[in-house]
């Protein structure tokens, strides 16, 4: 009878363990670090879905052509093309590159929203919203600490 009540104690514990484990806490674990140089403020933010101040971005004023890729991993997410001025305070995109992107619905903040995150290392980008100005009708609002520019030269 000692033996059984250990057990369903011991069981009872690892159900309230595995519960109580905060999402981010698990999230985090599923995403790898690739870049050994990243900052407090781009580790906050691509793994624990942190948020940088709108208008610190260096790259809401780049305008010359190349490609975006993730500050983790390298990946190429975004064409330069595919930028424009969403006057959010963070750099906006109206489509990513085929297949650089998971999505998952997010309800933080008491509102629905569509995270998406890099399809390479996992890492939290930013999130898409159905208000852009062009025909895709997205916009893809990034964190700029996520981003790298490569110029196309």
């Amino acid at each position: 009878m000692s033996l059984r009540r250990s057990f369903l104690k011991l069981l009872g514990l690892s159900c309230f363990f595995f519960i109580s484990i905060p999402y981010k806490f698990l999230n985090s674990a599923s995403k790898k670090i690739i870049n050994p140089k990243l900052s407090k403020a781009q580790k906050d933010i691509m793994f624990n879905q942190g948020t940088e101040k709108p208008f610190t971005s260096d790259l809401l004023k780049e305008d010359r052509e190349g490609f975006y890729h993730c500050a983790n991993c390298e990946a190429k997410l975004f064409s330069s093309t595919a930028k424009f001025d969403s006057g959010t305070g963070w750099p906006s995109f109206s489509e990513a590159l085929p297949g650089a992107f998971k999505t998952k619905i997010d309800y933080s903040f008491g509102m629905r929203r569509v995270e998406y995150h890099c399809a390479n290392c996992g890492v939290h980008h930013g999130h898409v919203f159905l208000d852009g100005p062009t025909t895709t009708g997205k916009r893809f609002c990034n964190n700029g600490l996520c981003l790298i520019f490569i110029p196309e030269n």
